[in-house]
Formats: C-alpha cells, sequence, structure tokens
C-alpha cells in the first residue's frame, strides 16, 4: 500500500489529538487577528489607484500640493411657485451668522444666485484637513436645519462633499449592518436544513466565521506590502463565508455518510479526509489560482482584493484540514444532535440491509435524460445557456456616478436641485498643467483662452461671471483648471466632450509652451480611462486563470480532457452570468423588482472581479462532483454507472453549499447602490446556473458522451499504478451498479 496523502495523515494526527489541534487552531486564529491589530492598516493612497490619463492628471495635481478644503454650500429654492427673494436673501443672511459661529467653518463666502433666479448658494469652506471633513460636518448640518425652522415658505438645505458622504455612509452603514447581520442566520438556518441537526449546521459556520478573523488579522499584515482598500474587509467576509461553509460541508457531509455505513469514527474522519479532503485542497487551489490573476491588473484595488481573498481560501483549506477533523472526532455522534425531527428524517444518510444506501429518487430521475439521451440533452441545455450568454456580447462599462446613488436621503435629492440650479457644480473635468515656473503666465493665458473656446462649444457650460476656475501652485509650476459640463457624467454629451478637449482643445492651447505636460482627470476621465483599463487587463487575467486552472486540473485527475470541460463549462457559466446581468441591468424592466434605477451599463469592476470568483466558486462543486465520479470509475463501476454514482451523491451535499451561496449574495442584492445589486444578482445568478443546469444536466450528459475518452491523457502524465491503491468497493459503490 502506498504513503497515505497529506490530508489524512493531517486528519488522522489530529483526529487522534482534538484537544492539541483545536487548540492551536485557537491560538493561530488569536494571533494573527492581535497581531494584525497591533500591526496596524496601510490603505492604499491615491497615487496607489492612478490609472490611465486620469491618474497623471491627479498625480500633477498632487505634486502641486494645493491647500483644498472641504466645501459645503447652503441652497435656498422655493418649496413652491417663484424664489421669495426678500426672503431667500434673508435666509442667507441668516444661516451666513450661524454658519460662522460653528467650530469647524475657515470661512463663510457671498450668496449667489442662480441664472434664472429661482435659486441662491451660500457657500462654506471648513477647516481643517479635508480628509475628515465628513465626520465634522454635523454641526454645520444642524445650523442649516435652524434656517430651515425658521423660513418653513423656503427650502433651506445643505449639500457638499461632506454632507452628502455622511448621509450616504449611514445609508450604506445600515445597509451592510443589515446585510451583515441577515448572512449569518439565513446561512445557518440552510445548514441546519440541510444537515437536520444544530450542532453540524454550526460547524461549518465556526470554521468560517474563525478562518474569516485570521484572514482578516493576515490582510492587515500583507497591507504593509500590498496597501488594503475600504473593499478588501467586506471581500473577506464574502469569500471567507462562501468558502469556508463549503469545505466544511463537503467535509462533514461525507464524515456523516461513512458513519451511516458503519465506520469508526477515525475511519470515517480518515475516508473524509481522503477524498472530500483532497477535493477541498484542489479546489482551494484553484480559488487562489483565480484570484491571483487579480495581481495582473496592476491595480491596487484589485490586488487587495486578491491578496485578502487569498488569504482567506489558505486559512479555510488548512482549518478544514487541521480543525475540523478534530471537531468531528471530538463530537462523535453528537454532531448529529440536537435533532430537528422532521428535518432529520429528510436528510440523514440512509441505509438498508448490510449497511447498504438507500437509492434516492429525485437526482435519478434528474439524471435520466442525460444519461438515456446524452447527446440531445447536451445540445438543449448549452443551447439555452448560449442563448443566455448572448446578450452579454453588448455589455457596456461605467463607473457609477451621483446619478446611481440613491435617492432617498435629503442630501442626494439636494444635490439634484443644485446642478440643475447651478450647472458649473456638476460634472467637470480638471486640466492638469505642469511647467517650468517661468511658463506660468503663458499657462494660465493658454488655460483661460481655452476656458474661452469651452465655454462657447454647448458640450461645455457657459464661463462664470468672475472667470474660469484656474488654480496655481505655490511653486508656479502646476496648474489646474475646472471645466464643466452640462450632461451626467456617463452620457454622450459628457464623453464627446471629454475626447475634444483630450484630442483637439487642449494639445492646441498648449502648443508652442516648452517643457509642458498635461492631462486631463475628473469623473468623466475616470470612468473612460479605468473601462479602458479593463478591457486591456481581462484578456490577460482569463488567459492566466485558464492556463493554471488547466495544469491544476490535469495534474490532479491525471486528465487532459477532464481538465478541458472544467475549463469549458467554467467558461459557459461565466457567460451565462454576464449575459443575465446585461438583460436585467442593461434594461429597465427589472428596476422595479429589485429596486433600482438602471444606469444603461454594468459597473466597470464588476465583470473581471466576477470572472475570478466565479471560476474560482465553480471549480470546488467541479472538483468535488468530478472526484466522486472517478471514485465510481476507480471501483470498477461502468463510465455511465460511474456518472450516475458521481452526481448522486454529490447532488446533495452540491445543491446545499450552493444555496447557502445563493442566499448570501442574494442579500446583496438588496443593497441600496448599484454595484452592490449588480455583484449580488450575479454572483447568486452564476451559482445558481452553475450547481443546476451545469452539474446535473451538462456535466453528465457531456461525461456519458464522452464515455472513457473522459480519462485520456498522455503517456508521460499518467499515474504509476504503484503509487496508491484504489478504493475498495464499498456497499455504496456496489448499490450504484
Amino acid at each position: 500500500m502506498g504513503r497515505r496523502p497529506v490530508t489524512v495523515r493531517l486528519a488522522r494526527w489530529s483526529a487522534e489529538h482534538p484537544w492539541r489541534a483545536i487548540g492551536l487552531w485557537v491560538v493561530f486564529v488569536a494571533v494573527c487577528f492581535v497581531g494584525g491589530n497591533a500591526a496596524g492598516l496601510v490603505e492604499a493612497s491615491s497615487a496607489d489607484q492612478a490609472v490611465g490619463e486620469s491618474g497623471r492628471a491627479e498625480m500633477i495635481i498632487t505634486e502641486g500640493n494645493f491647500h483644498d478644503p472641504a466645501v459645503e454650500n447652503v441652497l435656498i429654492t422655493p418649496r413652491a411657485g417663484s424664489l421669495d427673494q426678500a426672503a431667500a436673501k434673508s435666509a442667507a443672511a441668516d444661516a451666513a451668522e450661524r454658519l460662522r459661529q460653528v467650530t469647524g467653518v475657515a470661512s463663510v463666502g457671498t450668496a449667489v444666485p442662480s441664472r434664472d433666479g429661482e435659486a441662491l448658494l451660500l457657500p462654506i469652506t471648513m477647516s481643517g484637513e479635508p480628509e475628515d471633513a465628513t465626520d465634522r460636518v454635523q454641526p454645520l448640518r444642524d445650523a442649516t436645519v435652524g434656517v430651515q425652522d425658521a423660513y418653513p415658505q423656503l427650502r433651506v438645505e445643505q449639500v457638499g462633499g461632506p454632507s452628502i458622504n455622511q448621509a450616504l455612509n449611514e445609508t450604506l452603514g445600515e445597509d451592510f449592518k443589515r446585510a451583515e447581520l441577515l448572512s449569518l442566520p439565513v446561512t445557518l438556518a440552510i445548514l441546519i436544513i440541510a444537515f437536520g441537526a444544530l450542532i453540524a449546521a454550526g460547524v461549518p459556520v465556526l470554521l468560517a466565521l474563525s478562518s474569516v478573523a485570521a484572514a482578516m488579522g493576515l490582510s492587515t499584515l500583507a497591507s504593509h506590502l500590498v496597501p488594503a482598500t475600504d473593499t478588501t474587509a467586506s471581500v473577506i467576509l464574502l469569500i471567507g463565508m462562501a468558502v469556508g461553509v463549503d469545505y466544511s460541508l463537503f467535509y462533514v457531509r461525507r464524515e456523516r455518510e461513512e458513519r451511516a455505513k458503519g465506520r469508526s469514527g477515525l475511519d470515517a474522519v480518515e475516508i473524509a479526509a481522503e477524498t472530500s479532503g483532497h477535493a477541498v485542497v484542489v479546489s482551494g487551489i484553484a480559488v487562489m489560482i483565480s484570484m491571483a490573476g487579480l495581481l495582473l491588473v496592476n491595480d491596487a484595488v484589485f490586488s487587495s482584493l486578491a491578496v485578502g481573498s487569498i488569504l482567506v481560501v489558505a486559512v479555510a483549506v488548512a482549518g478544514s484540514l487541521t480543525v475540523l477533523p478534530a471537531l468531528l472526532a471530538k463530537l462523535g455522534r453528537w454532531v448529529d444532535r440536537p435533532r430537528v425531527p422532521l428535518l432529520w428524517r429528510l436528510t440523514a444518510p440512509r441505509t438498508g440491509p448490510h449497511g447498504r444506501p438507500v437509492k434516492p429518487r429525485f437526482w435519478p430521475a434528474v439524471l435520466r435524460p442525460a444519461l438515456r439521451a446524452p447527446l440531445a440533452t447536451l445540445v438543449v441545455s448549452v443551447g439555452l445557456l448560449l442563448a443566455l450568454a448572448a446578450p452579454a456580447l453588448g455589455m457596456k462599462l461605467q463607473f457609477p456616478d451621483m446619478a446611481d446613488l440613491p435617492r432617498t436621503t435629503p442630501a442626494m435629492q439636494a444635490y439634484d436641485r443644485l446642478t440643475a440650479a447651478f450647472p458649473s457644480t456638476g460634472t467637470s473635468h480638471q486640466v492638469a498643467v505642469r511647467a517650468p515656473a517661468e511658463q506660468a503666465d503663458r499657462v494660465r493665458a493658454a488655460l483661460t483662452d481655452l476656458a474661452g473656446r469651452a465655454g462657447g462649444d454647448p458640450l461645455f457650460a457657459p464661463v462664470e461671471a468672475d472667470g474660469p476656475k484656474i488654480e496655481v501652485s505655490a511653486d508656479r509650476r502646476v496648474s489646474v483648471l475646472e471645466l464643466a459640463t452640462p450632461y451626467a457624467g456617463r452620457s454622450d454629451e459628457a464623453a464627446r466632450s471629454l475626447d475634444e478637449l483630450r484630442d483637439d482643445l487642449l494639445p492646441a492651447a498648449m502648443k508652442g509652451i516648452p517643457g509642458v505636460e498635461y492631462a486631463v482627470g475628473g469623473e468623466v476621465a475616470g470612468s473612460q480611462d479605468y473601462s479602458k483599463h479593463i478591457e486591456e487587463k481581462l484578456p490577460i487575467v482569463m488567459a492566466f486563470v485558464l492556463a493554471l486552472t488547466f495544469a491544476v486540473m490535469v495534474l490532479t485527475f491525471r486528465s487532459v480532457v477532464i481538465a478541458l470541460t472544467s475549463i469549458v463549462l467554467n467558461l459557459l457559466s461565466a457567460g451565462a452570468a454576464y449575459g443575465l446581468l446585461v438583460l436585467v441591468f442593461q434594461g429597465t424592466w427589472a428596476e422595479g423588482l429589485l429596486g433600482f434605477t438602471s444606469m444603461g451599463a454594468i459597473v466597470t469592476w464588476l465583470p473581471l472581479f466576477l470572472f475570478v470568483v466565479l471560476f474560482g466558486l465553480s471549480m470546488d462543486y467541479h472538483v468535488f462532483v468530478v472526484s466522486r465520479i472517478r471514485e465510481g470509475v476507480r471501483a470498477g463501476l461502468s463510465n455511465r454507472e460511474a456518472v450516475a454514482y458521481g452526481i448522486t451523491s454529490s447532488a446533495g451535499v452540491v445543491t446545499s453549499a450552493a444555496i447557502v451561496m445563493v442566499g448570501v449574495f442574494g442579500i446583496f442584492a438588496s443593497l441600496s447602490t448599484i454595484d452592490m445589486k449588480q455583484l449580488g444578482v450575479g454572483l447568486a445568478a452564476a451559482i445558481l446556473l452553475d450547481a443546476t443546469i451545469i452539474r446535473a444536466v451538462v456535466l453528465p450528459s457531456l461525461m456519458t458522451l464522452l464515455g472513457k475518452a473522459n480519462w485520456w491523457t498522455p503517456r508521460f502524465l499518467r499515474e504509476k499504478p504503484a503509487q496508491a491503491d484504489p478504493p475498495a468497493p464499498t456497499p455504496e459503490l456496489v448499490a450504484a451498479r
């Protein structure tokens, strides 16, 4: 008999020394978490996140060291009819007087009327660092509320970056708190239904939560090498709960099955380690490879997400191979206590005489078309998935802008009124110019001329009466011009204004100035540049993920065909998810159903992130199912019998794992922001398609059709017979004949 796999040796040691294994795991999690908090988090700077020409513009502006204080505004508009000018001026004077007495206000400007005279705008400059202005804006908002109370016939409201951020933080904070509070009970409830016992349901949740805690600490330490972003922790939680629960679910279900056949606790743990444990390692490697592809994007956000995801998957794999066997060995048959009576009878592994398992009825019925008419089943199912994927060919990418933020907050409603009354306060381009100090006057003259010519173009907003907004750095080397456009950030007109500015207006204005460098940044430029960046990097990431995943699958199953089919099926699943996203979010028919306003596009970063996450998570199911099919083949079953055995014996656990993921991801679809809705719907739909149509219809029909060709591989990659013995024909395998 060959040397036992490392998964079995680890599980055996943990099962024989459960308290040591559990203690070491607790210490590991505590050291990671405490150590990470002690080291502190290093967050990515704006320079780390700079992309394309807009990134160069931001770097030029940063070099200018401009004093850019936080600015707020008091907007005064009529509640009905025309604006009462006398009342509006009185309210503006009252607001100015109150705000000058508020701590944190550096100065209050002069009230400015709108062009149509139907609004009055009072600018306020805050003191202190702009980075923490959001935390200090509440006293200003309170003062504005006091003015509103004094002038009920007017609409007096505060609007600006800090106040909008505070309102959104409150809304989104409540969203995420609700999501976090819901995800745990939803996961636990689904696992209770899957296991029919409370302890068995709690073990996967415990492992997932401890893996997330350890990974949070490790990612904080890793941020000193790869700076973190504000989304890293959320993704660690999302991925950690998904894979942590999945891996434990696979392991616990297999251990329970083996105990139900009469095996001792230690033998059941060993078999679970040799089968499900091996599948966990392979799928974990596949997920980490997928997430590592994000490092090739050369982007701070994706790099931080990759590092966080890789860490939490690695920790979850380690936990499933060490502390999980220890827990199962220590709990023994207590893992099936306390039982939920009805659910226990429905979910417990059932065996007949002599330990022979009772054949299920549902999944054989589902599999019948794939086994009896594999070609027809394959053509129909793949045709349906390709039809669902077809809309992805028309996918458009855009960054969400202010128009896509939820309008449920008064701050966003005030922002809409502000941009309607004062168009120059809406979308704008930032023209950043760097030149020798002695050329500062020529640069200013050129920018002034540029602003004048742009102001006469309908693609740009007219120049304000006090002239263009030009800032010059203290060393006179950097100049910045704000050019407003009256159109929404993702409109075709805003994109055309950017192209005209970059291709014609700005180069013509800067022509002849020695040593000049220039770039255009801003919201529109950032969205366009990032979309182009993602489109360029997506093929590179896909090629990396596909190539390494192919290699891992070949080495794992010693079959080129299995590796190729796994990649094709996962691509089919991802394509269907893309198509579904386009159908739902680029149109308007689902707005009322999901509570969003269509932006006519998919969020720029989503297709790339969705691809690596889906490709990684889909491999969980694929490796687990194909591993069970290979068990049948090695035990002497025919190809058709092995496919039936592998699908039916794994269908319950795969379905349970998929339902957990769909439930958790579905919660994200209920959040307020469009990017979280798209992420939640995309992930939930893809996992559902993958666990049902792909694994229960397409995979069995394809493997049945291929027959022995499933396991073909070049001679140099074939396993040597002496390396390991084939599994013994257990009663379950015999029953599959």
